[in-house]
């Protein structure tokens, strides 16, 4: 992950550097699972870049769920592809929005000076080396800021909308969760392709979700969204706790329901796993009459091109519920658990 020389590493692999690099960076390093005490701020090293790798000066960073799976090392099962005792990936964060600053060899739809958002190999840093496949051109007219709200977030939304539920024009679409980052995204992406929306939030957010565009908010606390069966043409769930048989009840007959979440299901698989299997067995059952799809987000520039019209025109605006600097990632981590957020949470990085 790591160089080692007291030099620039880039000085030696990377015929496709820019303006002189520093040779270490400030980054938010885990090293173990549990609680916020496993992030440290240290002075590193910056990444070294292989031939297909993209480094990427950070100017802003996404805070979204998966960072906080990956701290806490939950549900279990992350482990296996994370690390078992702690991350390989020593560098916390996936988010990435900033100036292209090298290429490997291999790269060719960037060169250094490009401003791309996307998915890196650890974000909460000055620096951090991406697969040249993860990243995208930045949106005209949108900031660092803005842009590294969405790639993951994003790439659900959008996945979920438009692939996995394929909603169109005059339908009726439920999304569960609607205010957190995944959420605000797809209420617009529905509103865009014409759909009439009902959010699903707090009491509390009812104002943030209608102003995303939803022309219905039901309070997930005093109202059922299954009350009226078979009221809607697809379901966008990220909150991940309605039980299946309350989403079933909500679809229209050739309905779909979009599967996003999974947060109840324990410590050792979170609950995906049982839902996806079971989404597919009722699916069966019901013999296409009632469809349940899994979303598990394909992390790709191309995809994330696919949003880059909307974002450019306006129809889609990533919304920012607040900004923390890397040294206060723990604060950060305690407001994106404090059940509060409207949008997404960004960490601001100086890029050095």
């Amino acid at each position: 992950m790591f160089g080692t020389s007291s030099r620039s590493p880039l000085s030696r692999t990377v015929p496709g550097q820019g303006a002189a690099l520093p040779p270490q960076m400030t980054a938010v390093v885990q090293d173990g699972y549990g609680g916020t005490d496993v992030l440290t701020i240290k002075t590193v090293p910056i990444p070294v870049i292989s031939a297909g790798d993209v480094l990427v000066q950070v100017h802003a960073a996404g805070l979204a769920k998966g960072a906080w799976h990956v701290m806490t090392g939950t549900p279990y099962l992350l482990r296996v592809f994370f690390g078992l005792r702690s991350p390989r990936q020593q560098v916390a964060g996936h988010n990435l929005a900033g100036t292209v600053m090298a290429v490997g060899e291999d790269v060719t739809r960037f060169k250094p000076g490009d401003r791309v958002y996307g998915i890196g190999k650890g974000s909460f840093a000055g620096y951090a080396a991406a697969l040249e496949r993860k990243l995208a051109p930045m949106p005209e007219g949108l900031d660092f800021e803005r842009a590294a709200a969405v790639p993951v977030s994003g790439l659900t939304a959008l996945q979920a909308v438009a692939d996995a539920a394929r909603v169109s024009r005059g339908q009726r679409v439920l999304v569960t969760g609607a205010s957190g980052g995944v959420g605000s995204l797809a209420v617009q992406l529905a509103v865009a392709a014409g759909a009439e929306v009902t959010g699903v939030c707090s009491a509390g957010k009812a104002g943030f979700v209608r102003g995303l565009g939803a022309q219905n908010v039901l309070d997930y606390q005093s109202e059922d969204f299954a009350a009226s069966a078979g009221a809607y043409d697809a379901v966008i769930d990220i909150a991940g706790n309605p039980s299946l048989a309350r989403l079933r009840r909500a679809l229209k007959p050739g309905g779909t329901a979009a599967l996003v979440g999974g947060e109840e299901g324990g410590r050792v698989t979170g609950g995906m796993i049982e839902r996806q299997l079971a989404g597919r067995f009722l699916s069966m059952l019901d013999r296409g009459h009632r469809r349940f799809r899994n979303v598990l987000a394909k992390e790709s520039g191309a995809e994330l091109e696919r949003l880059n019209g909307l974002l450019e025109s306006g129809a889609v605006v990533p919304h920012i519920d607040s900004r923390f600097p890397l040294a206060d990632v723990a604060a950060a981590m305690a407001r994106l658990e404090s059940g509060q957020v409207q949008g997404s949470i960004v960490m601001t990085v100086s890029g050095t």
